[in-house]
């Protein structure tokens, strides 16, 4: 296989058709314990969640630390199996199986929170590029190897003298520059971004929300923008899925959720944002009480232990189920569910 990065087909795009789809996927991770380190009981990570991913979109899932963010990323490239559900690239079912389906794992590539965990502090830079063109997409001679990195080296404003050097020797931005240019090695549809600026600063963090804007548009990328800071995701996002304790809360696009709040779990979080005048000083929300343990959830609506909105019989019994305020915006919130029981 001697194709070049710059020979790669680029397809024409339905952007009416997803190009990922969740279909109620649950994660559970086991707690081992005891005399005989035998299954006690187990996590509800992730307890069933939907959601479509379109052509060039980016979709933001937000949230608390521990809310199951990260495990719908590592479910979606098989990092970890998945207990229930079904996850569709385009119209084949990948769920537990994308290890084999190598023509679909070159398609669906991750960015890691943490570079210098997720770069070879061995290998130098023109490898650690190079590793997915050699093992995903079959190139071998080491020349080609060689302009293709500098090819995809260039797109992320990285030059040609970083070829030879060690990961050691880069800033934490240029790193994140490193692991985004390998994620577009294997030419991807869709990419899955975990928290990709939390650990940079906040000039970096705009350069790097840049350059993932121009890649998108150049490419026609996908992303799932896993991330806790509202502002990243208000800038770089199309629409949001607010997650907490393992389920969708609110889903909507950058109006519905920064400008027509509806659930107070959304309203907090928007609310704990830094605020630059004495307005938003005076509408701070804060939440009391530790959040629930995944292992043993409250009954009914989960934030309702924390919820400061009017109770309704309904919140400690039973799941809210999901109510369409319009055509983008959705909530898992019994008051406005009360029509549906």
């Amino acid at each position: 296989m001697t194709e070049s990065v710059e020979e790669v087909f680029v397809e024409e795009y339905d952007k009416s058709k997803p190009v990922l789809s969740i279909r109620n996927m649950k994660v559970d991770y086991p707690i081992i314990g005891g005399l005989f380190m035998r299954k006690i009981g187990e996590v509800l990570a992730v307890r069933g969640i939907d959601f479509d991913l379109y052509p060039e979109e980016t979709l933001g899932i937000v949230g608390e630390s521990g809310c199951g963010k990260t495990t719908i990323a590592k479910a979606i490239l098989n990092l970890v199996k998945s207990s229930d559900g079904q996850i569709f690239y385009k119209n084949e079912e990948i769920q537990n199986l994308l290890d084999k389906k190598r023509h679909i794992r070159q398609k669906v590539q991750m960015v890691f929170q943490d570079p210098d965990a997720s770069l070879n502090p061995r290998m130098k830079i023109v490898d650690i590029i190079g590793e997915p063109l050699r093992n995903l997409r079959g190139i071998k001679d080491r020349l080609l190897i060689r302009q293709n990195v500098l090819h995809l080296m260039n797109q992320v404003s990285l030059k040609a003298e970083h070829l030879d050097r060690f990961p050691h020797e880069f800033s934490g931005g240029q790193k994140q520059r490193i692991v985004i240019a390998r994620a577009l090695a294997c030419d991807p549809e869709v990419i899955v971004l975990d928290e990709p600026t939390s650990a940079l600063d906040v000039s970096v963090q705009a350069q790097i929300l840049n350059l993932l804007q121009d890649l998108q548009q150049k490419f026609h990328l996908a992303y799932i923008f896993i991330t806790h800071d509202l502002s990243v995701i208000h800038h770089i996002g199309h629409r949001i899925n607010v997650m907490y304790l393992g389920k969708f809360v609110e889903t909507g696009n950058i109006e519905d959720i920064f400008y027509n709040t509806q659930h107070p779990y959304t309203q907090a979080l928007l609310s704990a944002r830094p605020a630059v005048s004495k307005q938003e000083l005076q509408h701070k929300i804060i939440l009391e009480g530790e959040i629930p343990s995944p292992s043993n959830p409250p009954s009914g609506c989960s934030f309702h232990p924390r919820c400061q909105a009017k109770m309704l019989p309904e919140c400690n019994k039973k799941v809210p189920e999901e109510t369409a305020l319009n055509e983008s915006h959705h909530i898992w919130c019994w008051m406005f569910g009360r029509d549906s029981i």
